[in-house]
């Protein structure tokens, strides 16, 4: 007879977690700002990546701040009236939110990337993951771990 072993996670392990558990809420740009407008926005945040949505809060790609301050200034164009439309990066990473928090660190640790969106299966944003809450994760599921690991030993 195989031996049952306790689950010390309260109910849920590391491995089966998914992403909703940790996710943190989403700052996006809509698609129909100007360059100067997400800029702005992104100069008051502090960040020099957001994830960018359209009406309906699907997550189109990911607008960076150096690539639009090279190509509008490089290019002479008018960060007032030229749209971020043209400036999205179409093809980044980004995780489901019912995928496991384990699938989730493989896939950031291939891409070698610190944070990634967070989407629906219809692609609509819900937040954002960083490796950082994943490994604040773990740490606090390893602490209680080892508390109720020692209550056993003893």
């Amino acid at each position: 007879m195989e031996q049952i072993k306790p689950n010390y996670f309260g109910g849920t392990n590391f491995e089966a977690r998914t992403v909703k558990d940790i996710i943190e809420p989403a700052k996006s740009i809509s698609n129909k700002i100007s360059v100067r407008a997400a800029l702005d926005e992104m100069q008051a945040r502090a960040i020099d990546s957001s994830p960018v949505i359209d009406q309906r809060g699907e997550l189109l790609g990911i607008l960076s701040k150096n690539k639009m301050n090279r190509n509008v200034g490089g290019f002479g164009h008018d960060p007032k009236t030229e749209p971020v439309e043209a400036h999205i990066e179409k093809n980044n990473a980004y995780c489901f939110e019912d995928q496991t928090i384990a699938e989730a660190e493989q896939m950031m640790l291939h891409a070698k990337i610190g944070e990634v969106p967070v989407v629906t299966r219809e692609k609509l944003l819900v937040g954002t993951i960083s490796i950082e809450a994943i490994a604040q994760e773990g740490k606090k599921l390893g602490s209680h771990l080892n508390s109720e690991l020692r209550k056993f030993s003893t």
